[in-house]
């Protein structure tokens, strides 16, 4: 903060940050709308967070990203090249790079009860004693499959690194337009991840007998869901818009978190 008021920035930190500093605070989703550039300190978790505010405020505020936790996917710059990179975020020296998000509904009995966007990913699971559910898949209305599972993840090229890759699915490129649907433990074991292009709608309802059934959004957000409750996925009209490092190439980002080569 003293750094960028040097520099004649104003600062706008949110109210639980700014609390433990005994400075003015704000409401986190009200930030996008009153800054140029959002600085995230923490983690991709952190970050995943942040860009559904962005989106929810209908801005397009870049987000620079500060890795402070153990895995920093999207956040790339360390702490100790933040203020090096910040500088140059600043003069306009670093490039972008848009993230495609997705939109999720719920419908219930006709009716939509709720939306959420999300930057990584839309999952739906069950509870630890809750016995496999039957999900119906379709895309843009045609059947795709019935499919028997622990669940399903649809992830963005973004979160296809998270969730999606642990349940199997492919990593993709986080430029390239599609998003992924990965089973989670499907009875049917031909049953496999596929990725479809980002034009689609996917729409799944759940037919079994609810038991403990919840929709996921980034894994910080849960919406318990009801037999025959229809949850449709497609592509949001809002990106994120992420800071690039200046060095680090997304493929080398890829090969020092997964461990390539070692």
């Amino acid at each position: 903060m003293a750094w960028l008021l040097s520099r004649g920035k104003r600062v706008f930190i949110d109210n639980q940050t700014a609390a433990s500093m005994n400075v003015q605070g704000y409401d986190r989703a009200e930030i996008p709308s009153l800054v140029e550039m959002l600085i995230i300190l923490g983690g991709d978790g952190t970050l995943l967070s942040a860009a559904r505010h962005v989106a929810d405020a209908h801005a397009e505020v870049p987000i620079f990203g500060v890795n402070l936790g153990s895995l920093g996917f999207m956040a790339e710059v360390s702490l100790d090249e933040l203020y090096d990179n910040l500088e140059k975020a600043i003069a306009g020296k670093l490039e972008t790079e848009d993230r495609m998000m997705l939109t999720t509904s719920v419908l219930r009995r006709g009716r939509r009860v709720a939306r959420y966007r999300v930057l990584n990913d839309a999952v739906i699971n069950k509870g630890a004693l809750a016995r496999m559910m039957e999900l119906k898949v379709s895309v843009n209305g045609g059947h795709l499959t019935t499919l028997r599972s622990d669940g399903l993840i649809v992830a963005t090229p973004t979160g296809s690194t998270a969730y999606s890759l642990s349940a199997g699915g492919p990593i993709i490129h986080p430029t390239i337009h599609c998003f992924v649907v990965t089973p989670i433990c499907p009875h049917t074991l031909s049953n496999r991840p596929i990725a479809l292009p980002d034009s689609v709608v996917v729409t799944v309802r759940l037919i079994s007998q609810s038991e403990d059934v919840s929709l996921t959004l980034d894994g910080q957000i849960g919406f318990s869901l009801e037999r025959d409750d229809i949850v449709e996925i497609r592509r949001s009209r809002f990106r994120m818009r992420l800071i690039k490092h200046p060095s680090k190439g997304y493929y080398e980002i890829l090969r020092t978190k997964l461990k390539w080569g070692n």
